[in-house]
C-alpha cells in the first residue's frame, strides 16, 4: 500500500516501526537535540529532531501490541489526532492511512492494548493460513528473488492529489434510506440492558461496565425475556460511534471500488465483520451457542457477526418496519421544520407520540431496538413541548 501512495520500497522500509518491549516515545516519535537540551532556557527553546515517518501518508507499525502502554498513549495521540508533541513542541502530521500488524497474544512478549487505541484500528484482517497447493509458486518466488512490492506497475501508483479526488469519491457515494435502517436496527441490538439501572436513559451495558458488573450476570436476573431471539443477549457491549463511521465510510469504499455509486445491503453484510470483529464482545455463554450448530461461532468471529447481521435483518423483515414504521413518520414530519407549525398540530403530533409510547408499553418486555426508538420519541416529544410553551408564551 506504501508502495501505491508513491514511496519508495527504502521509504517504506526505512519508516516503518517495529515494535518491541524496550520502545520508548523517543523511539516513535523523534528526540531532543542534545546541544539544545544544554543551553535551552525554556521548553520552548529545545529543537526536536523529528522521525521522518511523521510525514508519511502510510503509517506502518508491525507488532503493535509488544509496545509498551506509555509508549501507546503516544502512538495513540498521533492516530486520533494527527499531531506528536514533545517538550512543549508539537508537530502537526498530515492525514494518513495506518497499517498495523499484532502479534498473538498467546505467544508471549505482548503488552495489553489499552482500549481507546483498539477502538482506533477501523478495520481488523486475520491472515489465512498458506494453502499448499501454491508450493511452487512459492519456490518460484524463492528461486528468482522476486518481491512483489518491487514490481508494482508505474500505472498503479497514485500521487497525492489522486489519492485525495479518490477519497471524496468514496464519500461521495449514497447510503440509500432502506440500507441505513437495517444497520441502525441491527447497532440498537446490542447496547440495552434492562437490569442495569432505574432510570430509562442508562439502562445501558456501559453503565454496567463502568460500575464493575459483568453484563451477563445482571442479565440473568431479567427473567421472561426471549434470550434466544435477543441478540443483545450474545455481546457483552455495545457499538461506539467511530464503530459506527467506521461502517459507514467503508461500505461506502466496497461499493465504490465494486463498481457501484450506491451501497447494497451485500456491502455492508460483507465489511460488517472486520469492522466489528475485535470491537464487539461475544458472551460464549448466550443460549445462542448451545444451540446446535452453533457452537462453531465461538471461534469463527467473522461468521458469528455475519449470521447477526444476517438474523437481525430477519427480525427487520419480519416485523415489516419498511412498510410500517411510526418513528419514522414522526422524524420525516419534525425535520420539515417548526416554521408556521400551530398549536393544534403541535398538540395532535405530541398525542401520536403518547399513543406509539402507550403501545409499546402494553404487555411487552422491552428490546434494544424498542429502547432506541422510545429514547428518539423522548427527544421529538421535548422538543414539542419546548415549542408549544414558546408558541403559547403571553409576554405581558
Amino acid at each position: 500500500m506504501g508502495v501505491l501512495a508513491g514511496y519508495s520500497v527504502t521509504e517504506i522500509r526505512r519508516g516503518m516501526q517495529h515494535g518491541h518491549p524496550e520502545m520508548t516515545v523517543a523511539d516513535l516519535l523523534g528526540s531532543p537535540l542534545p546541544a539544545d537540551l544544554i543551553k535551552a532556557a525554556s521548553p520552548q527553546d529545545i529543537r526536536i529532531a523529528w522521525r521522518a515517518w511523521l510525514q508519511m501518508r502510510v503509517r506502518i507499525v508491525d507488532e503493535y501490541n509488544r509496545i509498551p502502554t506509555r509508549t501507546q498513549s503516544a502512538l495513540l495521540t498521533l492516530m486520533g489526532d494527527n499531531y506528536a508533541e514533545m517538550f512543549d513542541q508539537v508537530l502537526e502530521c498530515p492525514e494518513a492511512a495506518w497499517y498495523l500488524t499484532a502479534n498473538d497474544d498467546a505467544g508471549g512478549g505482548t503488552y495489553h492494548v489499552i482500549e481507546a487505541l483498539r477502538d482506533r484500528i477501523d478495520v481488523v484482517v486475520a491472515a489465512l493460513n498458506f494453502n499448499p497447493r501454491f508450493l511452487t509458486h512459492l519456490l518460484d518466488r524463492i528461486e528468482a528473488g522476486f518481491r512483489p512490492d518491487e514490481v508494482v506497475p508505474e500505472q498503479l501508483v497514485f500521487s497525492a492529489a489522486e489519492l485525495d479526488r479518490l477519497y471524496a469519491e468514496v464519500l461521495a457515494v449514497e447510503i440509500p434510506f432502506e440500507v441505513r435502517r437495517r444497520i441502525e436496527f441491527f447497532v440498537s441490538q446490542f447496547e440495552f440492558l434492562d437490569a442495569a439501572a432505574c432510570t430509562l436513559e442508562y439502562k445501558t451495558k456501559d453503565t454496567a461496565r463502568l460500575a464493575g458488573l459483568d453484563p451477563h450476570l445482571l442479565a440473568l436476573d431479567d427473567t421472561g425475556r426471549d434470550r434466544l431471539a435477543d441478540l443483545g443477549a450474545q455481546t457483552h457491549n455495545g457499538l461506539s460511534v467511530r464503530s459506527l463511521q467506521t461502517i459507514l465510510v467503508f461500505a461506502k469504499a466496497l461499493a465504490y471500488f465494486r463498481g457501484t455509486r450506491i451501497v447494497a445491503i451485500e456491502d455492508v453484510r460483507h465489511i460488517l465483520p472486520f469492522v466489528l470483529v475485535n470491537r464487539l464482545a461475544q458472551d460464549r455463554d448466550a443460549p445462542f451457542f448451545e444451540v446446535a450448530g452453533n457452537a462453531a461461532y465461538r471461534a469463527d468471529r467473522v461468521g458469528w457477526i455475519r449470521r447477526l447481521f444476517e438474523l437481525s435483518c430477519a427480525q427487520y423483515d419480519q416485523q415489516g418496519l419498511d412498510a410500517d414504521d411510526p418513528v419514522v413518520d414522526l422524524f420525516a414530519e419534525f425535520e420539515l421544520g417548526l416554521d408556521g407549525i400551530t398549536e393544534r398540530q403541535v398538540r395532535d403530533r405530541l398525542v401520536r407520540i403518547e399513543r406509539t409510547l402507550s403501545g409499546w408499553s402494553t404487555g411487552r418486555k422491552l428490546y434494544g431496538t424498542v429502547y432506541d426508538d422510545i429514547i428518539a420519541l423522548k427527544y421529538l416529544h421535548q422538543r414539542y413541548t419546548n415549542y408549544l410553551a414558546w408558541l403559547t408564551h403571553d409576554p405581558g
